[in-house]
This record gives structure tokens, sequence and C-alpha cells, in this order.
């Protein structure tokens, strides 16, 4: 793909968010894009945002549950980057005029103690680095007509990069076998979902050790104090104004976010 084009979508998409509205999605647009052109649009999207006062503060990896790989007809993750202006406060509250269509998903966040450098990392490199794993809620919206992605539209638009929010307990992995962590998300005090780690690759260790590979092989560190989100344990959550989301999850502690007008 040339790079003037690479270079508009990735604006497109800046103006989007900013205009707080949807795009048609990029594959629709008569001409291909692969996997490695997405990524490119994406490093032009979040060139646009990224600077002094909006650093980046972490890493996220999507489509990492079996069924959601299917539906986009992939065999692997998608990663995004996570920075500063998308951090909600513990309890924070979430203006929706700052969404657009916005949907919660409840994952185990890992905070960094030291960098994790690929490739070549293992599960136990992942352990030995992680300060303590972390309950979280990202909050992911799409800047793509009703979500009409394919694997190509949710890359370039950031992994689909919304918001996120972390719990307030900080827990030892060694203490706990991920895979087996349960989770349980309400909206207004109903369950809406449950789920376990072993969702997220099997492991969501085997996840953050394949997103240290994945961007090693591409230059890019995961660095000491980042948090990275591993990826939902459960299915997506519409959200509105008015609603409240709490995650918890067996051993780690809760995480809770309010939708406000």
């Amino acid at each position: 793909m040339e790079q003037a084009t690479v270079e508009a979508l990735g604006l497109e998409l800046f103006e989007a968010l900013t205009a707080r509205r949807t795009v048609a999605p990029l594959t629709s647009r008569g001409f291909p894009i692969t996997i490695d052109d997405a990524y490119a649009i994406q490093k032009a999207f979040l060139g646009h945002r990224i600077g002094p006062a909006n650093a980046v503060v972490g890493k996220k990896i999507g489509v990492t549950s079996r069924p959601v790989q299917s539906m986009l007809g992939v065999t692997q993750p998608d990663f995004g980057l996570l920075l500063a202006d998308m951090a909600v406060p513990e309890r924070g509250d979430i203006p929706m005029s700052t969404m657009i269509q916005p949907r919660a998903e409840g994952e185990i966040g890992f905070v960094l103690k030291r960098d994790l450098i690929g490739p070549g990392i293992t599960n136990a490199d992942v352990l030995r680095a992680t300060e303590g794993v972390i309950a979280c809620l990202e909050i992911v919206d799409s800047r793509i007509t009703d979500w009409k992605i394919a694997i190509q539209d949710t890359v370039a638009d950031n992994a689909s990069c919304g918001v996120f929010v972390l719990g307030d307990r900080l827990v030892d992995p060694a203490t706990l076998d991920l895979a087996l962590a349960g989770m349980v998300i309400e909206k207004n005090g109903r369950i809406v979902g449950t789920g376990a780690g072993a969702a997220t690759l099997d492991s969501p260790v085997n996840a953050v050790a394949w997103l240290a590979n994945t961007l090693g092989a591409r230059g890019i560190p995961l660095k000491a104090g980042e948090v990275i989100l591993s990826g939902s344990l459960a299915a997506l959550i519409p959200v509105t104004a008015g609603d409240a989301i709490c995650v918890t999850i067996q051993g780690i502690g809760c995480c809770h976010a309010n939708f406000v007008a």
C-alpha cells in the first residue's frame, strides 16, 4: 500500500475519533489491505495522538478467544497501544459524550517491573517480569460503523481501543493459576457475563508472551512500568449512560466504572 494512502486512512480514523463519529470499514473501500498495511495505518493513526502530554503507558492484546478468531477468519491475536489519555481511575465516570459505540470487557492486566523484549520470551520470563496482576475493564470503542470489522479494520483502528480502568489491588501472579481464575462481570448489579483466564489463548500468561514476541519481532519492547491488558475473558457488554459495570476476578479483585451522560 502506498504511504500516502496509509497516512490518509490514519488521519481519517483520527478525525473520526475526535469528532466522535464512525467511518465505513476500510476493507470495504475497493482495494486490498494486508495485516501489515493495517499496522502501518495504526501507526499513522497513533502518530496524531502520541506526544509529550500523551505518552504510551502500555499495550493491549485483542482477538484472543477462539470464537472471535473464527469470526474474523484469523488464527492469532492482534495488538494496540494504550495511551495516557485512555486511563480512567477506579470507580471513575466515563462520559458517553467521549465514546462512540462502547462495549465493556473484563480482563486481567499485567503490571511490569522489568522490560520484556522478544523474540524468545517464555511464560516463565513473563512471570518474572511481572510486578503484579490486576483486575481491569477495557472499554473498546470502534471507529468503524456498526462494528462491521474485519481483522484489518480493528488492527488499523488501534485494536478498537477506547479507555481502560484498573482495579486498586495488585496481586503476585505466583500465588495464582491464572488460567483457572474465574471472572464475573456485572451491569447494574446483574450478572451479564462469566469467564476464566483460559479464554485468552488458554492462559493470559500465554497471551503476554505472544505479545512480547510479536512486538519484539517488530523492534517494540514491553517496558517496565507498563500495563499489559491480556484479552477479554467473556463476550463484550454494550453500555449506555447510567450503567455501572463491575468485574470481579477470583483471587485478584474487582474493578468498577460508571457511564454518565
